[in-house]
């Protein structure tokens, strides 16, 4: 994520508005919804919005879940061995996750 200085005016209005339709209770309940579904393999975020962010950011976690809902044999999502770290590696993850959601 990029680092960004604080935010006036509007920004602050919109940035404000946003944190305040974060639930945290909702965020527990998809945590143990992902871990249940996909095995502790896959960890824990930290608390709160951005450690909820950076544990889906790569696509993984996504990953294994969505292959957790197929059968043995028809993953649709293939999963690398090691976590991509560069930014449009990432990105093919998430629409690999997103194409095999639809």
């Amino acid at each position: 994520m990029a680092n960004k200085g604080p935010a006036y005016g509007m920004s602050r209005d919109v940035q404000s508005k946003i944190e305040k339709k974060y639930d945290d209770e909702l965020e527990d309940r998809l945590v143990e919804w992902i871990v249940a579904q996909c095995g502790a393999a896959v960890g824990r975020p930290e608390r709160g919005r951005l450690g909820f962010q950076v544990w889906l950011k790569n696509g993984i976690v996504l990953s294994r879940l969505v292959n957790s809902l197929y059968p043995d044999g028809s993953k649709p999502v293939k999963i690398p061995d090691t976590p991509p770290t560069m930014v449009f590696k990432q990105m093919e993850q998430i629409a690999q996750f997103l194409k095999a959601a639809e």
